[in-house]
Order: structure tokens, then C-alpha cells, then sequence
């Protein structure tokens, strides 16, 4: 079933020689570019996804021990596995992804060695990094976000040698798969805007909530800033930018951030539509409110 590919560095789609834009200008830009390059991706996997997982679906629970605890998380993050022990193949039938809601999805699900590939063809160089002994796995799941909201999702869970840590991944075959890809990095255009990391909203509203890093102050105090959130909008997803009114230009000011949120209102219901980052054009976990 459907799942998503991220790839790429973003940064703003202003063409070489092209008259400077403002910052909005630029923003609502970028959005648009990203809005396009969505909808292909969308069209191309054959339809609207309902499964697309955001973020990494990589997980470790418990923490490593002893000589492993200096290294194993190095090792893991630049894709230094290797099997030592029997892999289970993929299971005849296929899996099922469960929202918080009750809805449920079929998925294809891969074997355990397929899925320990998606983390090991990653691989890095890492000259610290000693390869972890992966000795077995069994079929559990793992709790993903996506852009419809967390679920619980297929997973496998494998087993390392001299360790009572269990690394999982994502057993769903990602068949269907949206590709989203932002264009290059160009170091001649910034990218404008400042990034959100979650979104909030009912399928029935027109109003979403962003979750984003920014000032710990309102625009009333010194080195604060008011936020207000605008949307650029297709049938498959809506990307969110925000504009600043700051306190005053050019204040010296600390860099310290801190967790804010604002709303935008949407020219239509946001439906079972992901949300964007303007800054990458890339998903971002979406919880969804009655």
C-alpha cells in the first residue's frame, strides 16, 4: 500500500537572473513548486495515499548496554548492521495499518531481511562505527506517524547480539509509493520561511493548527514576534507558511527558541490531505481532532 520516499535538500524555486521576490512572494513560491511536485507524486503512485508515514521509521526500544553503549547508536544511525542469524520470510497475507480513529488499511508486507535492507542500504561511511549483529527477528508492530495521524503499523522487530535492545522497522512494502523529491540545494537561493514540524485539525474544519520553533515572546515585547499562518492548497495537500510581524527590525536579540503554534484557515475542509512544509515541501506528522 501506499507509503512515502523522502529524498533531497529544499531550497526556494526562484530561477537564476529572476527579479527578487519578498519574502512572502518567495514563500507562496516555494509552496506552489511544492504543491506541484505532491500532486505529481500522488499521480504517478496511482491515486490519493492513505498510508504515508512521515518521519523515520526506525525504531530502538530499551538502551544499550555495556561496550555498546558508546557506539551502537552511531553504528545504527549510519546503517552498520549485518546478519548473523535465521531471517523469517515475508508472511503469506497482508498486514494492517490501525489509526487512534479504528480505521484500518491493507498493507504488503516485506521479510524481515528486505526490511533490515531499507536501513542497511543507507549505509554510511562511519570509521568509529562497529556493525551491529543483527540474530534473529520476529513480526510485531510499531506505533508511526503519518499524515492522517499516529498509527500502529506492521513492524519487524529484530534482536542484536550482546544487547537487550530491539531495533525495529517498518515491515510495509511500500507498494504504491509516493516519491517526493525537493529540487537541489542552490546556494544562490536561501530557502524563505521558517519551518513547522506538526500540524492539528478535524477532517470537517477548515481550521489547522501548525506547531513550529520561534520566538518565546509576542511582537508586544522586546525580541518578540507574532506569527500568523496562510495556506496555498490542492486536492492532495496543503502547505502552511508563516508570516512574521516583529517586535523591531534589527534588535539584538537571543537565539533561543521555543514552541509556538498558529492557526490557518483553510479555503476548504482539510480531509484526509497532508500538510507540507513550505520550507522542504516534505509531510509532517498530522494529528487529527474531532
Amino acid at each position: 500500500m501506499p507509503a512515502l520516499l523522502l529524498a533531497g535538500c529544499a531550497t526556494g524555486p526562484a530561477e537564476s537572473g529572476a527579479a527578487p521576490m519578498d519574502e512572502t512572494a518567495r514563500m507562496v513560491a516555494q509552496a506552489e513548486a511544492a504543491l506541484e511536485r505532491y500532486d505529481r507524486a500522488v499521480a504517478a503512485a496511482g491515486g490519493t495515499p492513505r498510508f504515508v508515514p512521515v518521519g523515520d521509521v526506525t525504531g530502538v526500544t530499551g538502551d544499550f548496554e555495556g561496550a555498546l553503549a558508546d557506539t551502537a547508536k552511531a553504528a545504527l544511525g549510519n546503517g552498520h548492521l549485518l546478519i548473523t542469524g535465521a531471517m523469517p520470510d515475508a508472511p503469506a497475507g497482508d498486514g494492517e495499518v490501525v489509526w487512534q480513529n479504528g480505521e484500518r488499511e491493507k498493507v504488503g508486507l516485506l521479510s524481515a531481511e528486505d526490511a533490515l535492507g531499507r536501513i542497511t542500504g543507507n549505509r554510511t561511511e562511519c570509521p568509529e562505527c562497529v556493525d551491529l549483529e543483527v540474530t534473529g527477528a520476529r513480526l510485531a508492530t510499531m506505533r508511526v506517524e503519518t499524515t492522517r495521524g499516529p498509527a500502529t503499523a506492521p513492524a519487524w522487530e529484530f534482536t542484536i547480539k550482546g544487547s537487550a535492545v530491539r531495533v525495529t522497522r517498518l515491515a510495509a512494502d511500500g507498494s504504491g509509493t509516493v516519491r517526493v523529491t525537493p529540487p537541489s540545494w542552490d546556494p544562490d537561493n536561501s530557502v524563505a520561511g521558517l519551518a513547522i514540524s506538526s500540524a492539528a485539525g478535524s477532517p470537517d474544519s477548515r481550521q489547522l493548527t501548525v506547531g513550529f520553533t520561534g520566538s518565546p515572546q509576542p511582537a508586544s515585547e522586546p525580541c518578540g514576534i507574532d506569527y500568523t499562518a496562510e495556506a496555498v492548497e490542492s486536492a492532495s495537500a496543503v502547505v502552511v507558511y508563516l508570516i512574521e510581524t516583529r517586535h523591531a527590525e534589527n534588535e539584538a536579540c537571543t537565539a533561543i527558541g521555543f514552541n509556538r503554534t498558529a492557526v490557518a484557515e483553510l479555503a476548504a475542509p482539510l480531509g484526509e490531505r497532508a500538510v507540507l512544509d513550505v520550507t522542504q515541501g516534505l509531510p509532517v506528522p498530522v494529528t487529527l481532532t474531532s
